[in-house]
């Protein structure tokens, strides 16, 4: 009986995505568990710690298969961790109590917290290809149309001609970003926790950090320094990063939404037959996935909150904020792998209206090539006086409803300095895009 918008059997493809659930279900957070246990047994008994005989009958049942799960939910009720619940479950199949030998040393969080960290690893493996694809799918838009003016916006309104691939260009820095702080947040986060009660792994009295270390090995992750059991800015950062990604996805859906107005109509959303149909109104081509980019990633960023409070935990193990990250780590996750999928579909099959977006800039009949003009000036009559008489032109520009060109042109403190033919070439605004193909250039040489 799914009730959350990840679990929905309706909204779950929508929200999040298989995969990504996947991660974070039940079934592969046991499995993790089991993992930890076989790795610990196998070092421990490598190390002469505990018998060969035992490390090897523990690894024998260390699968998810031979795991009641229905008994494990029963213990994890009544204990109130699931580790202590798999742990007895694997004694109990273990032959004449080799079973003992399981969990040697640690505590439940060693374990809660390494398979959260295997989880984020594999998560992470996810977030980073979708990322990928993002980044192609901005790149090839950024190089099409290097070129292809649309008009700047300021305040929601008209400003000066930039390019579609400026803009475009614009949200593959940060993307390209994001794929660098990812692999560098690895190094940070990717680390395995066996530290035993308080973290001073006194429960080991021979091989003790020899054991932390094969473990970690055994399991590909990083060494701590130090137990990290309530030093949380590791789980911490992975929220925030995923806070900082959705911002920059809901920065693209926010854009996209916008220019799909019906008076604006300069980009699309892939169409689909009766994708974003309405109930009533049959003309009507609603931004979809944008609407589910917003809010995924608004609740992603609630999360990364919750996270950073998780972050004041008391003394060396924790009341209450350990806990904040079971409820909301998993979800962020969830909600990122839909936003970046639903962001994906957009840019791959993302409709440009070139001539529309043309038709904007020219809809002022050339009021938005007023900075040009007054710059053009300046060098004549000076940059403040050119403001000042381009401003009172434009506003009759406006009164009259006559091409700013009409105007200026007839002007005769302008057309003294500058012909016709000078100021229609300084109201085209293919002459006003200043660097912005040198700047699209210049993300797209980053790209490896």
């Amino acid at each position: 009986m799914p009730s959350t918008i990840i679990d929905s059997a309706i909204f779950q493809g929508i929200f999040s995505s298989d995969e990504m659930r996947q991660v974070w279900s039940d079934e592969n957070r046991t499995e993790k568990y089991l993992d930890i246990e076989a790795a610990l047994a196998k070092v421990q008994g490598r190390l002469g710690l505990i018998p060969q005989e035992a490390a090897d009958e523990i690894v024998s049942h260390c699968s998810l298969d031979q795991i009641d799960m229905l008994k494990l939910r029963q213990q994890t009720e009544r204990i109130g961790y699931p580790i202590l619940g798999v742990v007895s479950q694997l004694n109990a199949l273990c032959r004449d109590k080799l079973g003992e030998y399981c969990h040697w040393g640690a505590t439940t969080q060693d374990i809660t917290d390494t398979a959260t960290v295997l989880q984020i690893r594999e998560g992470l493996d996810l977030v980073d290809r979708e990322l990928t694809a993002i980044s192609a799918a901005l790149a090839r838009h950024a190089r099409t149309h290097r070129d292809t003016p649309m008009i700047g916006r300021s305040n929601l309104q008209q400003a000066i001609p930039v390019t579609f691939g400026y803009k475009m260009a614009g949200l593959l820095s940060a993307i390209e970003r994001h794929r660098e702080r990812l692999a560098q947040l690895k190094e940070r986060v990717l680390v395995g926790e066996f530290a035993g009660a308080a973290g001073t792994l006194a429960s080991l009295e021979n091989g003790a950090m020899e054991t932390q270390a094969g473990l970690c090995a055994e399991l590909g992750l990083k060494q701590p320094l130090i137990a990290w059991h309530t030093i949380r800015d590791n789980i911490a950062e992975v929220g925030t990063f995923l806070g900082l990604v959705g911002g920059t996805l809901g920065k693209l859906s926010m854009d996209v939404k916008l220019m799909m107005q019906t008076e604006v109509g300069e980009v699309y959303e892939p169409f689909a037959h009766g994708r974003g149909s309405s109930s009533t109104m049959p003309q009507k081509r609603n931004p979809i996935s944008s609407c589910y980019i917003h809010a995924a990633i608004s609740v992603v960023r609630q999360h990364a909150a919750a996270l950073m409070d998780a972050m004041v935990a008391d003394h060396e193990r924790s009341t209450g904020p350990w806990e904040i990250e079971w409820i909301v780590l998993p979800e962020a996750f969830c909600l990122m792998a839909g936003a970046l999928k639903q962001s994906r579909f957009v840019l791959e099959g993302l409709e440009v209206d070139v001539q529309a977006m043309r038709r904007n800039i020219d809809m002022t009949h050339g009021l938005v090539m007023s900075e040009a003009v007054m710059m053009g000036l300046g060098p004549y009559i000076g940059r403040e006086y050119a403001h000042d008489l381009v401003y009172d032109i434009c506003r009759n520009a406006v009164k009259e409803q006559r091409p700013l060109l009409d105007l200026l042109a007839e002007h005769p403190e302008i057309n003294k300095h500058l012909d016709r033919k000078a100021l229609a070439k300084l109201c085209d605004p293919a002459n006003y895009l200043g660097q912005s193909g040198t700047m699209v250039d210049r993300v797209l040489a980053t790209l490896s």
